[in-house]
């Protein structure tokens, strides 16, 4: 699982790098609405990235017990 999550982050840091402006919309299908920037679409990973980490904590401390600080 990690090995398929540090080959996922290193694709989207290509992706990113290849991205000489972050105001360019991003590549979006199916949708009647234009494209978000890359920027939002970074931001909205950022977020994303959080809450997620945030519900595997949870389900940690349910299991092991222990708390952060």
């Amino acid at each position: 699982m990690l090995a398929a999550y540090r080959d996922a982050v290193a694709r989207s840091n290509a992706v990113v790098a290849n991205c000489p402006d972050l105001t360019r919309p991003g590549a979006r299908s199916l949708r009647e609405t234009p494209p978000p920037s890359m920027r939002w679409i970074l931001v909205h990973m950022i977020e994303e990235t959080a809450r997620h980490t945030g519900h595997a904590d949870i389900l940690r401390e349910q299991i092991d017990g222990s708390t952060g600080r």
